[in-house]
């Protein structure tokens, strides 16, 4: 279900210039990087690339949402770690993405931390934001 403009809470502002070879920052100045194409896609890999960039906060908002699972379902999940790999590549229309979301749960069993994966996975605003737009692998 989507959100009213009234609902929320707090909006991020980022502006790249050039694109995929120039810079990105936010309007505060807390991220201002340079992004360049990564080596595998021809560039020289010298700055960050828009894949890292969605890597990253996919991976923080998904810990975020593993947290709300967990607290909800009384699960220690001390000491946990999430990891997003996002590829890009030809499809038909262009270029597309695929996610794959790890996570380590030293603190519960392999079933219980698929299924904590799988609960965090239908909270959390990104893998909300891309279902059945993208696939997105989850494992454990």
């Amino acid at each position: 279900m989507s959100i009213q403009q009234s609902d929320v809470l707090y909006t991020a502002v980022a502006t790249a210039e050039n694109g995929r070879d120039g810079r990105v920052a936010t309007d505060d100045g807390v991220l201002d990087v340079v992004v360049n194409p990564p080596k595998a896609m021809g560039g020289n890999g010298a700055g960050t690339n828009p894949e890292q960039l969605f890597a990253a906060g996919y991976s923080a908002c998904f810990q975020g949402a593993l947290g709300v699972v967990a607290r909800q379902e009384k699960a220690d999940i001390s000491g946990s770690t999430v990891t997003a790999e996002v590829g890009i590549g030809k499809n038909d229309d262009g270029f597309g993405i695929i996610v794959k979301i790890s996570a380590t749960i030293p603190n519960v069993d392999a079933a219980t931390a698929r299924d904590l994966l799988e609960k965090a996975h239908q909270v959390c605003p990104y893998s909300k934001a891309t279902r059945g737009n993208i696939t997105v692998d989850l494992a454990v």
